[in-house]
């Protein structure tokens, strides 16, 4: 895969462009991006810019955090709190996105996303009010570890930190997951399964590549 140096701004343009131009694969009115990337590479940015690219082209966009959609903590931490297979496999609630988040949005589905479910830091449920996403809206998830669990995503965006980046840009408190993200290169290969690849070594210039079909 050849990367090519780009700025910020013009990959939110070529991604709002790519966005629009994207069909949902079940024939539904509504367009699911992810922008998949490990906490160090900081997925929400990107993810926010392209919502306000897309808006200002006049399109409704609801952006949801996988964050907010944590299990509780008795859950996450019935292992420890520093075990990285938990965290592959048990932090995120996939069911609760499935359910709350992507079935409102499918083919002859509501439209009515809930944003977020569960706080972390109060380790309770948000309460959060269901935002209407309306036909034609772009539904934009962030998070790390999207790939692997099926959702129905028309444009994929990975962005790609080498193993060495990570483990420079990953605060210490949080070393301790960088085993699950080696499992979720050898496991899922997220820069093969992207639409999109951003390498975000250095945040200050980014490179991208577009996967061939």
């Amino acid at each position: 895969m050849r990367l090519e140096a780009i700025t910020w701004e013009r990959l939110t343009d070529a991604l709002a462009g790519r966005a629009l131009e994207a069909k949902a694969d079940d024939g539904g009115p509504w367009v699911r991006i992810a922008v998949d990337g490990a906490p160090a590479a900081r997925p929400g940015a990107p993810a926010e810019a392209l919502a306000d690219a897309l808006r200002l082209r006049g399109r409704s966009v609801v952006v949801v955090g996988t964050g907010g959609f944590l299990r509780p903590a008795s859950l996450r931490y019935e292992y420890g709190r520093h075990d990285p297979d938990s965290y592959y496999d048990g932090w995120f609630d996939t069911g609760a996105l499935w359910r709350e988040v992507f079935g409102p949005v499918e083919a002859g589905g509501t439209g009515r996303v809930l944003p977020d479910l569960w706080d972390p830091a109060t380790d309770r449920a948000t309460r959060s009010e269901r935002v209407e996403l309306p036909p034609g809206g772009v539904l934009v998830v962030h998070g790390p570890l999207l790939f692997g669990h099926w959702f129905p995503f028309d444009l994929t965006v990975h962005l790609r930190l080498s193993p060495a980046a990570l483990r420079r840009r990953t605060d210490e408190s949080e070393q301790w997951t960088l085993p699950a993200f080696e499992r979720y290169e050898r496991e899922v290969g997220p820069a093969e399964a992207a639409d999109v690849v951003v390498r975000t070594d250095d945040p200050r210039h980014p490179a991208w590549a577009i996967r061939q079909a």
